[in-house]
């Protein structure tokens, strides 16, 4: 089996990372060059990478097509690919819905909506699809967890809060460089708040099942450190805020 992609950006780049360190079995994966320096390194790491002349190249040559680019340009290129009905097209693009995907495709393929992170390239986290596919749900399952969503309309929640990534990278920006102010070195400091919010999430996982109130009321002594933390932000209107921004980018998605 050969696998495709089209777009050779993070998310992209991750998913291939975590392909070629799994036991996926595929002949090879062919990408686009459209991300030369991204695209030559990958190549370089990996012995079954073969980067195409073109996108076409890929379509024709790939049992399974992956497509990961931006909606701007998903809408530009991808009605003009000439795909077969026996491919399985997999899109990473956050705004373009399944029925815009068929009317572009044309042709009967098997098509999925699928929400890989980053993480995915160490084979960990959730992977939403939707709708549900048995060989697209076992093929993720390689790479993290999937969660098959049978309603697409609901998979929009949860592109939603894959919005909150790079917001909570900045808040452990912001922490380390924090404790590099107050002296500390960096390296020490990074180090320290990702070790940290790492436990954190880890601990979060293990009682997930569990409301996470308990864990924001455990975690808290009253007069205590994080007592104040939580009511110092709740006042100031943190999570209010963090609420409206989910509200905003779910309104995005849903035009």
């Amino acid at each position: 089996m050969n696998l495709g992609f089209i777009g050779t950006g993070k998310i992209a780049a991750s998913v291939i990372t975590g392909i070629c360190k799994s036991k996926i079995s595929y002949k090879k994966i062919i990408i686009s060059p459209r991300n030369k320096k991204i695209a030559q390194k990958l190549k370089k790491k990996f012995k079954k990478i073969v980067i195409a002349q073109h996108n076409q190249q890929i379509v024709d040559q790939c049992n399974w097509v992956f497509l990961s680019v931006t909606p701007t340009v998903g809408e530009k290129i991808i009605k003009d690919l000439k795909f077969k009905s026996n491919q399985t097209v997999v899109s990473f693009i956050s705004t373009i819905t399944l029925s815009q995907l068929k009317k572009a495709i044309k042709v009967k393929a098997k098509i999925v909506r699928a929400i890989p992170l980053p993480p995915i390239s160490l084979k960990k986290g959730p992977v939403p699809i939707s709708p549900p596919n048995s060989k697209v749900r076992a093929f993720f399952n390689n790479l993290g967890t999937t969660v098959e969503i049978k309603n697409e309309k609901s998979s929009i929640n949860f592109w939603s809060t894959s919005g909150m990534m790079a917001p909570f990278y900045e808040i452990l920006r912001v922490m380390t460089d924090w404790l590099v102010k107050k002296g500390v070195k960096r390296n020490n400091a990074q180090k320290y708040i990702t070790s940290l919010f790492l436990a954190l999430s880890q601990d979060a996982v293990v009682n997930s099942k569990e409301n996470l109130k308990n864990l924001v009321m455990e975690s808290q002594t009253p007069k205590g450190l994080n007592e104040q933390g939580v009511k110092e932000l709740t006042k100031a209107g943190f999570y209010k805020s963090l609420e409206k921004t989910l509200n905003s980018i779910h309104r995005r998605l849903n035009k």
